[in-house]
């Protein structure tokens, strides 16, 4: 067994530049599943600074120099900070309240109906099993409510942290903008100086990471203006707080889509029952996750990603499970890297010319 570790190890890492990338991608990973949770400001300021570079770059291009194009984006960057907390916050909050609020006439509305159920299909479901379904939810309903409690008696610390946030964050996004540079550079010196492996890695990824971060970002304004749009054109209740959660279901590909139907489709029913409004949102509805799929999707990314939708929804479970929502968001980026590093892996000669005769 010890063998045929070392014979692994000296057939795939006897190359100084692997054993250098692996290093590196081991030390990355350790000091995000170790210290993310502790260093999730810092985290969320470079992932920021990372999006609003690029309209550094864009300014620069067309001749406005350095300085000012980062006061310009970071400006930017606060008004619509402001925006989101003064404006957007408080009245997805308002709806939020309001749908709780609702939920016991939805769950009396819901439990009329189920107890219909076996009247209608009695060689499907028995009393029983309603009786013992209606059970389970009322057990969920006060597992949720005594989250919601525990959630409001902590709101203060919640709050303090918050604002430790609200400032810390923006100034750390200003420097790492500013001093973008000097930083890589820092960083760089601890690093060998025959690093051709991980340069090859990185400048293969810079561009697609950057790409796809920053078009999933306007996939998720597009779909949000639109589903708000739409929900409100067609009158339906927590247009809002539904079309919110309909932008934010793009971070997960597949999955995120059939998530959100739910809630729309509840949403729906429970305001006009079966009728033609209910059928006027579920096409619409429809529709939208269409375009996006079909039109929005392809143009902001191209052949930018190239993976198999089973290693998309497998790169989800694993880095959203890691890491929680930031995850989620940069699963498929993740996931692109780990492909070019394979990709990129020096393959043993041996099997490369016998794959070649």
């Amino acid at each position: 067994m010890i063998k045929l570790l070392n014979d692994w190890y000296e057939k795939h890492f006897n190359d100084p530049q692997v054993a250098i990338l692996a290093l590196i991608l081991l030390v990355c990973t350790l000091f995000l599943y170790f210290l993310g949770g502790i260093l999730a400001p810092l985290l969320a300021a470079i992932m920021i600074a990372y999006l609003l570079d690029g309209a550094v770059s864009m300014l620069n291009r067309k001749g406005v120099p350095q300085f000012i194009a980062i006061l310009i984006t970071f400006s930017l960057f606060i008004i619509a900070l402001v925006i989101v907390l003064f404006i957007l916050a408080p009245l997805l909050a308002q709806q939020a309240t309001q749908f709780v609020l609702e939920i016991p006439k939805m769950l009396a509305q819901g439990q009329a109906l189920i107890m219909q159920l076996p009247e209608k299909y009695p060689n499907v479901i028995s009393a029983q099993q309603v009786s013992d379904l209606l059970i389970e939810i009322r057990t969920r309903m006060t597992d949720l409510s005594q989250a919601v409690v525990t959630f409001s008696l902590s709101s203060v610390t919640n709050l303090l942290t918050f604002m430790v946030y609200l400032v810390v964050v923006p100034l750390l996004i200003f420097f790492f903008l500013k001093d973008k540079n000097k930083i890589l550079n820092w960083f760089t010196a601890f690093l060998p100086s025959d690093r051709k492996l991980v340069s090859l890695v990185w400048n293969e990824m810079n561009g697609k990471i950057a790409g796809y971060v920053r078009g999933k970002f306007v996939e998720i304004v597009l779909v949000w203006v639109a589903s708000y749009l739409t929900f409100f054109i067609l009158g339906l209740n927590y247009a809002m707080l539904l079309s919110f959660s309909v932008g934010i279901s793009v971070l997960i590909p597949y999955v995120g889509a059939a998530i959100v139907t739910l809630p729309v489709a509840i949403v729906a029913y429970f305001q006009w029952g079966y009728s033609s409004e209910m059928l006027y949102v579920v096409v619409a509805y429809g529709i939208i996750q269409f375009l996006d799929g079909n039109l929005i999707v392809p143009l902001l990314f191209s052949e930018m990603v190239n993976l198999h939708p089973s290693a998309i929804i497998v790169a989800v479970l694993l880095f959203g499970g890691l890491w929680g929502v930031i995850g989620v968001f940069f699963a498929i980026p993740l996931a692109t890297l780990i492909h070019a590093v394979i990709n990129s892996w020096p393959k043993d000669t041996v099997m490369t010319e016998s794959v070649t005769k």
